[in-house]
């Protein structure tokens, strides 16, 4: 999984310490600044020859690999590009670049001059930290054949750099790859239960944290007659997970974050076309955010009350399962009429969100869902598309999209387009028309379910496997998107 387990900091000079490999950044058409140049002696001159030699200018990714003695036996230099352009996403991105490099050469143990790619700014050594774990991970539980080279397992960061947000970057990159992991899982092994005994082992950590474990006999009970229509045809037992967070004041409302957690969605009696099926097995990555988010809470503690809350089973044709045509009985005793059993991951969604509603009274809502294709059609995969019903929120989840430089993007959620799902012999159904902004519609359908309570929904079934940039993107599988937006929220909202 993922190879990277230390990062440490130090401001000791180079002298002393002997670095298999020195990573140093350089700006573009920038000289060597006096720690540069108090390193280039201890290498004999050979940096500012091997820059002359080879015409290197700091152009954006360049790189030039220098020899240097017994103490400092390699320095790789790195382009930074334009000093005006230089942000903390780039910083992110680089580190992944520099972590997959010395992979590369089979080097487990690195150094970094953080001073040198800007690390002593705010908000730039977390993401360098971010970007050095994720460009580490890889997914490879499932492979028999072991990988012999050397793996970058350690990390020393010299320079005027705070040691909290190195910290703070490594828990969150920790928490990514453990979404990215759930999400990579096969649905053999991945499945509801699975997703309740990660949960727990998270909450038993933490003495801020309650786990609550529903099973199928009670979500029935409870009247979530959309969540067991749904669940009603797999053999695999559906679970409803819940987990308190009590980092707050007790007089403080909890966010509530609630996440899909289709294991397999095979599209029920609406069966899904047999190409790409396997992909299926995504479709609880909107639970992999949630569970990724309380990774990150339980290792950094944030003082504010949160609810984590999954809906999960797998969606399967079994004789038992759920027909087009079908009414159901919400949570919240509206009825629904079942169109395409393929549209699955809304009824379960509605259940979650009319129960956390009305059980906790939350300040706000957010879920995650890879919900509709017709996401895909709108945004492609670099961006989610975010609906809600409260400005001041919505607000909220732009300001920390661009803090994290997670991509999101606001689709309207007009009254119109309610009348789109409205039911023909049920209060609404659980589709709207064929090919008409399919997206939006789910949004207006789970917008039935939060009352007025201040909600954004984000449709990550564009965002949550599939994106390859930037370089901290794995190449195959699951991004674990989204987790580094929601924290930032959270923390906006301290």
């Amino acid at each position: 999984m993922v190879n990277l387990t230390a990062i440490n900091k130090t401001k000791k000079a180079y002298t002393g310490t002997d670095h298999e490999l020195l990573f140093l950044g350089i700006f573009q058409d920038k000289k060597l600044n006096p720690s540069q140049r108090s390193l280039d002696s201890l290498v004999e001159n050979k940096l500012s020859e091997a820059i002359k030699f080879d015409g290197f200018i700091g152009k954006e990714d360049k790189q030039l690999m220098i020899y240097g003695n017994e103490s400092i036996k390699r320095i790789a230099l790195i382009g930074l590009g334009n000093q005006k352009k230089y942000t903390s996403d780039r910083a992110r991105s680089l580190a992944s670049n520099i972590c997959q490099f010395a992979n590369n050469i089979n080097v487990s143990e690195f150094s970094v001059d953080g001073d040198s790619f800007g690390l002593q700014k705010n908000g730039y050594a977390q993401a360098f930290s971010e970007g050095l774990v994720l460009g580490s991970y890889e997914f490879k539980d499932y492979k028999t054949e072991k990988d012999e080279n050397n793996k970058a397992e350690s990390v020393t960061i010299y320079g005027r750099v705070e040691k909290k947000n190195l910290d703070k970057g490594f828990a969150l990159g920790k928490a990514v790859s453990f979404s990215r992991d759930l999400g990579n899982h096969p649905a053999n092994i991945l499945t509801p239960s699975y997703l309740a005994k990660e949960a727990e082992k998270i909450a038993e950590e933490s003495p801020k944290m309650d786990c609550h474990i529903f099973d199928l006999k009670e979500i029935k009970k409870m009247g979530m007659g959309a969540f067991y229509g749904v669940a009603q045809g797999a053999k695999e037992p559906a679970k409803m997970i819940i987990v308190e967070y009590k980092g707050g004041r007790k007089s403080q409302k909890p966010i509530a974050l609630v996440g899909k957690g289709l294991t397999f969605d095979s599209g029920g009696i609406s069966i899904k076309p047999s190409p790409n099926m396997d992909e299926m097995k995504f479709d609880m990555c909107g639970s992999a955010t949630v569970l990724g988010v309380l990774r990150a809470v339980s290792k950094l503690k944030p003082r504010i009350n949160i609810v984590f809350a999954i809906g999960s089973t797998e969606n399967m044709p079994g004789g038992n399962a759920q027909r087009p045509g079908d009414i159901v009985t919400a949570y919240n005793g509206k009825t629904i009429e079942v169109l395409n059993t393929d549209a699955e991951g809304r009824l379960v969604l509605a259940d979650v969100l009319a129960y956390v509603n009305k059980q906790y009274e939350p300040a706000a809502i957010l879920d995650f869902a890879t919900l509709t294709g017709a996401v895909l059609v709108a945004l492609g995969n670099r961006a989610t598309g975010v609906m809600g019903n409260d400005v001041a929120l919505m607000r909220e989840v732009k300001k920390a999209s661009e803090q994290s430089f997670e991509k999101v993007w606001e689709l309207p959620l007009w009254e119109e387009y309610s009348s789109e799902i409205k039911g023909k012999y049920a209060d609404i159904q659980n589709i709207g028309q064929p090919r008409l902004a399919g997206t939006i519609t789910a949004g207006a359908f789970l917008k039935e379910f939060v009352g007025d309570t201040p909600w954004v929904h984000m449709d990550i079934a564009g965002t949550a496997w599939g994106p390859k940039e930037p370089s901290y993107q794995p190449k195959v599988g699951a991004t674990g998107v989204a987790v580094r937006l929601v924290y930032q929220l959270l923390e906006n909202r301290k």
